[in-house]
């Protein structure tokens, strides 16, 4: 009988964002500030949108979901990282890394879909007005988000099945600070094709598919914003989709330089530090940028202080 080889990994090591010692402390702490950040920041949209009634409509039925995952999302790997930099060897078993990967992979394509379903409704609210009541009704809002949480779900399960058949021998160190699908396939010494196949189908899906209707929207809602003839109502139409373009540009900008690119071993190092925008600065910064301008957040915010002083 043939034994089996002793060298296929049971664990891989992370590596750090950074080689340099002295970086260790100040990183731990901004990074732990962040995430603080983004669980009060999420955590308290979500409480916000769920107490207050004049906030049940699709906008923050969608804005509900899309903190909701970004909480999520910035839980799959952050405690981890700031696990790891406290510690001499960042060790994370096969069975952890192949569950990172698939909540990594999971929320990551809900954020996507999030997004563009955000797009889709600001196109009807701008675009057909007096049918929105119509498109975006309750139900038809739910099977939006349904429908991208089960198209993360399949994405998600075709990345952890394709990379759970291939064999990892005596490399497992992972040029990464999570379990990221690039950065596994470059330790693999099995074939990768259908992975590789796997992620262009998948990317031509879940990134270019919704970064075009997102783009079609925004078309079609800039030509609406030209038409309206008064400047108030431009202002007025121009500020509703203003803080959703920029959560857009800033999510999928980030990823497209992680992924979009040839893979080497330079590339992954300046991956990895784009990866921190979409992984870490994107859930803290979405709740910012969807309430600093908004006058129903901020008088949710307002009756929840007075209901508290009071």
């Amino acid at each position: 009988m043939t034994p089996v080889n002793a060298s296929f990994v049971t664990e891989f090591i992370l590596m750090e964002l950074t080689d340099l010692p002295d970086l260790q402390l100040p990183l731990f702490c901004l990074f732990l500030v962040t995430y603080m950040v983004t669980v009060l920041g999420n955590l308290g949209l979500v409480t916000l949108i769920k107490m207050n009634a004049h906030l049940h409509t699709p906008t923050y039925f969608f804005l509900f979901n899309l903190s909701f995952i970004d909480l999520c999302y910035s839980s799959v790997f952050t405690p981890k990282m700031l696990i790891n930099f406290t510690s001499k060897k960042n060790i994370i078993s096969y069975g952890e890394c192949m569950t990172q990967l698939y909540l990594f992979c999971f929320f990551g394509a809900s954020e996507a879909y999030a997004q563009t379903s955000m797009a889709y409704d600001r196109y009807v609210a701008i675009c057909n007005p007096l049918l929105y009541n119509v498109a975006m009704s309750p139900r038809g809002c739910s099977i939006l988000m349904l429908g991208s949480y089960l198209k993360a779900f399949l994405d998600a399960m075709a990345h952890t099945g394709c990379m759970l058949r291939l064999t990892f021998c005596d490399a497992n160190t992972i040029n990464h600070y999570l379990c990221d699908i690039l950065p596994l396939l470059q330790l693999s010494c099995t074939s990768t094709y259908v992975n590789e196949l796997v992620v262009f189908i998948s990317l031509s899906i879940s990134v270019i598919v919704p970064s075009v209707t997102i783009f079609v929207s925004y078309g079609f809602i800039l030509s609406s914003i030209l038409h309206i003839s008064s400047t108030e109502g431009r202002s007025k139409a121009f500020s509703t989709c203003s803080s959703h373009i920029i959560a857009v540009s800033f999510f999928f900008g980030s990823g497209a330089f992680m992924y979009l690119q040839p893979s080497s071993a330079g590339s992954m190092d300046e991956g990895k530090i784009s990866s921190v925008f979409y992984t870490i600065a994107v859930p803290m910064v979405n709740p910012f940028i969807y309430s600093l301008r908004n006058k129903d957040i901020k008088l949710a915010v307002r009756k929840a202080v007075s209901r508290r002083v009071f």
